[in-house]
């Protein structure tokens, strides 16, 4: 399965794996044992990736990784004790793992998987307006006085980190509004399109979110094909000040969306 923005189908050029196996124990086989079988496979398969230039995953969110590499029942306690705990560690997991998609092998663990999680996700609604509140914490970079809030970092002076404080707001908020509903979508875009008639949004003003969502992805990726070293430290990194008339007008519209996008996740879950 893949997780995070590949299953989302929303990787760009710089990123890292973030992948894990749902299997079945077939004849009465323990998962420990199935799982002693996998693991090597799975060491194998992710250190091609790396060496294709999908980096190593450095918080360890990959399928040699044996706490993800789980049978059908594993999966499912896990998910069940996200949803049952609220912690700050549990909304980080969930964040990442809710995204899921099957990539290869049979499909049907998957998607049954994810038909398991989204009959569970609206009767918690207390773990939903936690994940809203902690989505809640980034803040597109718009200021009072100018028109961007930038950051120095090394090699990054005056500059927005736009996956931090640009996508991450459209993506949280059309994560969130997908697991309340039910909906399988995973897709960022599609998430948002499909949830826009249970919301109080015109549909105008979705489609509206979908096209700054979308303007800033682009914008990412233009940044990041221009760079002759990818690095993560400044791969999602602009300066607003070497942006034309054009584009910083479309970057600050698209803030703006994605604040209005907040407002109304924070009206809905009362955060």
């Amino acid at each position: 399965m893949g997780f995070g923005s590949e299953g989302r189908f929303e990787q760009t050029f710089s990123t890292d794996q973030d992948n894990g196996i749902i299997f079945s124990a077939h004849d009465g086989a323990a998962p420990d044992e199935v799982r002693s079988r996998l693991l090597p496979f799975a060491r194998a398969v992710n250190e091609a990736l790396d060496g294709c230039g999908f980096r190593w995953c450095k918080g360890n969110v990959m399928a040699s990784n044996p706490a993800l590499c789980l049978s059908v029942e594993e999966w499912r306690a896990k998910v069940g004790g996200w949803l049952a705990k609220w912690e700050p560690q549990a909304l980080l997991e969930a964040s990442i793992y809710f995204d899921f998609r099957p990539l290869y092998g049979d499909v049907s663990l998957a998607t049954g998987l994810r038909d398991w999680v989204l009959q569970r996700t609206p009767a918690y609604p207390a773990f939903l307006r936690q994940m809203a509140q902690n989505a809640l914490r980034a803040r597109p970079a718009l200021g009072t006085l100018r028109d961007f809030v930038t950051e120095d970092v090394p090699n990054a002076p005056h500059s927005i980190d736009l996956k931090l404080y640009g996508v991450r707001l459209f993506v949280d908020a059309a994560r969130i509004y997908a697991l309340a509903q039910g909906l399988p979508q995973t897709n960022t875009v599609e998430r948002l399109r499909a949830a826009g008639p249970g919301t109080r949004m015109k549909a105008a003003d979705i489609e509206a979110a979908i096209d700054a969502f979308l303007a800033i992805q682009q914008l990412r990726l233009r940044t990041q094909a221009s760079q002759d070293a990818l690095t993560e430290d400044t791969a999602n990194r602009i300066d607003p000040d070497k942006l034309n008339e054009l584009q910083r007008h479309i970057l600050r519209e698209s803030f703006r969306l994605a604040r209005k996008l907040q407002q109304r996740l924070a009206l809905d879950y009362q955060v």
